[in-house]
């Protein structure tokens, strides 16, 4: 099966699932920087998972078969522009479009409002995502009322508005070998990140420096983005969880915290890693790390078919409970403990996320009120941690420490694959890395 192959074939998977009706999925708008100047466009996951067209101002149709009808397949793009082009690139128009990407139909984006009515005239429903831009549900409205405007002669518009999002997170949450091959290759590119960023740091060296290095490897390797902003935290700044200033001067005696992974062909990975600045462990940094550790693998045993999603998250509790008590940060028994939540003062998240097209990716966690249990192709990470914030009732020489230790984790037929196993994460494989 060729690339464009699949695309048709998700888009025939789609079309199956809605049993009748229209889905009109438009892909991401450009958005503005500041004065004439765009941010880097990143087209919309579910557009994209559909055609693999990566230009903006374009919106897919997928019309479902019906008894009259064969199901079909339109794109809406700009149109081929010489004069554009010359300013901003390649397009394809819709002709070349129509040939390359295996759609039934394609027109110009500016005949979207002439055409769509059309063809949601007699369909039982519109699948649209529903409360994701106000603007786009406004022409949803609008394209249905002319419909309704048709009344008298006999043209019935769609008595129901679906979100076809609760269709595609199904398909997106199961991976087809296709899409295992790019998440391995971008976990390679972020794995020899890491290892570039722990090779660089040593004291006094600004946290933006050793985000360079992750970025510089991330290009380097054909990944041109990353898939979210890259969080390089030393010392104190890693118990807030989402630090993105990467402005400080690195110490020597903290620890440096890397939440970073590139973005590869619209696939996401997601790595962090936490390693002392002088690539030396004190003995108290070394006891945090091994708790978080022994916490991540009990998590990551747990990721198996037949396990369900909650499962690696009580694992990890477990061990980070006992560690908690055993280094005084936490009073009474395991179960006391758990049932008070006190352990939140120091592990406030969850141990993982799905993995995908986008870093925190599609999928529900629940089915009708229960955790889902693990299937072949699911991925996602693992990530347990420790954030010692300055407290009155913490031991002193805790204070500041932050570990977190992330991977990404796919779930196979008779267990799991570590996507990231390269990426050192002993003591031992850090301080021999950093020598």
């Amino acid at each position: 099966m060729n690339d464009i192959e699949r695309f048709v074939t998700r888009r025939r998977q789609l079309a199956s699932k809605m049993q009748g009706g229209v889905a009109v999925i438009p892909t991401a708008t450009e958005q503005l920087r500041n004065r004439d100047v765009h941010y880097p466009y990143r087209f919309d996951s579910y557009f994209y998972y559909l055609t693999g067209f990566k230009e903006p101002e374009a919106v897919l149709v997928i019309e479902a078969a019906s008894k009259e009808k064969p199901t079909r397949h339109i794109l809406f793009c700009r149109d081929k522009d010489v004069e554009r082009e010359i300013w901003d690139g390649f397009r394809c128009g819709p002709e070349l479009a129509k040939e390359a990407f295996g759609f039934d139909e394609a027109y110009s984006i500016s005949k979207l409002d002439e055409i769509l009515p059309k063809l949601l005239g007699d369909q039982p429903a519109v699948y649209s995502p529903l409360g994701h831009d106000t603007a786009w549900d406004q022409r949803i409205a609008g394209w249905i009322n002319k419909v309704r405007a048709e009344g008298r002669s006999g043209v019935i518009a769609p008595s129901e508005i679906r979100d076809y999002r609760t269709l595609l997170d199904e398909m997106r949450l199961i991976k087809d070998e296709f899409e295992l091959q790019i998440m391995r290759h971008a976990a390679d590119i972020s794995v020899q990140a890491h290892c570039r960023a722990m090779q660089t740091t040593h004291p006094d060296m600004y946290e933006y420096e050793i985000e360079a290095e992750l970025l510089y490897t991330f290009h380097r390797h054909g990944a041109r983005t990353p898939a979210y902003t890259s969080i390089v935290a030393g010392g104190a700044n890693a118990c807030i969880l989402h630090y993105i200033d990467n402005n400080a001067q690195l110490k020597s005696g903290d620890l440096l915290l890397i939440d970073a992974g590139c973005e590869l062909e619209g696939y996401a990975s997601d790595i962090t890693r936490t390693y002392p600045v002088n690539g030396r462990f004190s003995p108290v940094q070394r006891d945090i790390y091994q708790l978080v550790l022994s916490a991540q693998q009990a998590a990551i045993d747990k990721v198996r078919p037949g396990n369900t999603w909650n499962d690696p998250h009580d694992a990890a509790l477990q061990v980070l409970v006992q560690g908690f008590i055993d280094f005084g940060l936490c009073q009474g028994s395991v179960e006391g403990v758990l049932e008070s939540e006190d352990y939140k003062r120091f592990y406030m998240h969850r141990t993982g996320h799905w993995l995908g097209m986008d870093v925190h990716d599609v999928g529900e966690y629940k089915q009708q009120g229960a955790w889902r249990e693990f299937c072949p192709g699911m991925t996602l990470t693992v990530e347990p941690g420790c954030y010692i914030r300055p407290a009155e009732n913490v031991p002193q020489h805790f204070w500041g420490i932050g570990v977190r230790i992330e991977d990404d984790v796919l779930v196979t037929v008779d267990g799991n694959e570590l996507l990231t196993a390269e990426a050192p994460k002993t003591v031992t494989e850090i301080e021999e890395l950093m020598k």
